[in-house]
C-alpha cells in the first residue's frame, strides 16, 4: 500500500526516508533493534548509523547531544532499552524506570534539538492498563492502574511516547510511537529468569531435552492470555510507519491472535521435541490475566504480519541453537 492509499488521518506528513537518507538505529544490538537494522538494510538503505553501549551510553546527556551534534541524523528509531521479564522488573523497579527514562528522555530531546525530520519510538503494550477492555485500542492509555509487575517500566515507556506526543503538539515535530505486544526471535535474551516467557520456555525445554529430565515445571497456572509478535514482522512494520504514518497517537504493533501460556508451553515443547511432563507452579506470578492488541489502524493501512507462531517459534529456537553464548547466559 502507498502513503496516498493509507487513510488521510494516519497518512504521513512527509515523503519516504530516501535511501541514502542518514538513519540512527539505537539499540542495535538488541532483538527488536537488529532487526529494525536488518529490515532497513533488506530494503536497500545504505547510511545506517549505530554505536554500541561502550561507544555511546544513551544515559549519558552531554553524550548523547554531543553524538547528535557531531552526527546529525535524519531519522530515528529509538530501540534501546532495559528489558526484563517478571523477576527481572520486580527486583529493579528504581532501575528500570530511572534508566528508560533518562535515556529515552535524552535521546528524543536531542533529536529535536538536532532538527531529526523523523523519530519513532519504540515502547510495550504494558502501557496499557491491567484490567483494559480486550481488545486493548490505543485510546484505553492512562484510564485504569498498570499491572503492579512491571509498572516502572510501563511508566518510562508513557513518558517517552507522551514527550513525543507533546513536541509534536507545541513544536510540529513529525515524531510517532509504536507499542509492541509479546515480542520474540533472534538475538532474544534467554536467560532462565530474567527472559521473557517465550525465550525462558525455549531454553527450560531444550535444556530438559538435552539432560532428559521426566518433567518441567512452569510459572503460574497457565491460563494467562497472551499474544506474539515475531520481531522481524515488528521490523517490517516500523520501516512501515516510519515512511508512511504520522500521528500523535501511538500505534500497536502485534497479530490480533492469542493462545494461553498453557498452550503457548505445549507448543513450544512439541516443536523442540520434549515428551516429558508439564508441570504447573501456581505459587509464581501470572502477570496480566490478558494482553491483546487491537489492530485495527495498522489493518486500515494495509499491514498485516508474515510469520506464524509455529513458524517463528522454529526460527528462534534455531537462534538459540546457534548462538552459544547467548544461549548459555
Amino acid at each position: 500500500m502507498t502513503n496516498t492509499q493509507i487513510p488521510e488521518e494516519y497518512r504521513s506528513k512527509q515523503p519516504p526516508m530516501p535511501k541514502d537518507a542518514k538513519i540512527y538505529v539505537a539499540g542495535h544490538r538488541g532483538m527488536v533493534g537488529s532487526a529494525i537494522k536488518r529490515e532497513l538494510e533488506r530494503q536497500g538503505y545504505t547510511n545506517i548509523i549505530t554505536r554500541t553501549h561502550t561507544e555511546l551510553d544513551l544515559t549519558r546527556q552531554d553524550d548523547v547531544e554531543d553524538f547528535f551534534a557531531q552526527e546529525k541524523p535524519e531519522y530515528v528509531f529509538l530501540a534501546a532499552a532495559k528489558v526484563g521479564g517478571i523477576v527481572a522488573n520486580e527486583e529493579a523497579l528504581a532501575d528500570f524506570m530511572y534508566e528508560n527514562m533518562i535515556l529515552e528522555m535524552n535521546v528524543i530531546h536531542s533529536a529535536w534539538k538536532n532538527g531529526v525530520k523523523k523519530f519513532e519510538f519504540l515502547g510495550s503494550s504494558c502501557i496499557y492498563p491491567r484490567m483494559a477492555p480486550q481488545p486493548m485500542k490505543e485510546s484505553v492509555l492512562l484510564t485504569g492502574p498498570l499491572e503492579k509487575t512491571n509498572e516502572a517500566y510501563a511508566l518510562a515507556k508513557i513518558s517517552g511516547l507522551k514527550y513525543c506526543e507533546f513536541l509534536n503538539r507545541q513544536y510540529g515535530t513529525d515524531y510517532i510511537s509504536v507499542m509492541p505486544t509479546n515480542l520474540y526471535g533472534p538475538n532474544d535474551n534467554y536467560h532462565p529468569t530474567h527472559s521473557h516467557v517465550l525465550p525462558a520456555l525455549i531454553r527450560r525445554f531444550h535444556e530438559a531435552k538435552v539432560s532428559g529430565a521426566k518433567s518441567v515445571t512452569c510459572w503460574g497456572d497457565g491460563s494467562p492470555l497472551r499474544e506474539f509478535l515475531y520481531v522481524d514482522d515488528l521490523a517490517n512494520l516500523c520501516v512501515f510507519l516510519m515512511n508512511n504514518y504520522s500521528g500523535n497517537e501511538t500505534v500497536n504493533a502485534g497479530t490480533g491472535k492469542e493462545c494461553t501460556i498453557k498452550e503457548l508451553t505445549e507448543r513450544v515443547a512439541r516443536i523442540i521435541g520434549y515428551t516429558g511432563e508439564i508441570k504447573w507452579d501456581p505459587s509464581k506470578p501470572n502477570g496480566t490475566p490478558r494482553k491483546l492488541l487491537d489492530v485495527s489502524k495498522t489493518k486500515a493501512m494495509g499491514w498485516e504480519p508474515k510469520t506464524s507462531l509455529d513458524e517463528g517459534i522454529k526460527l528462534t529456537y534455531e537462534d538459540f541453537l546457534n548462538n552459544p553464548m547467548r544461549a548459555e547466559r
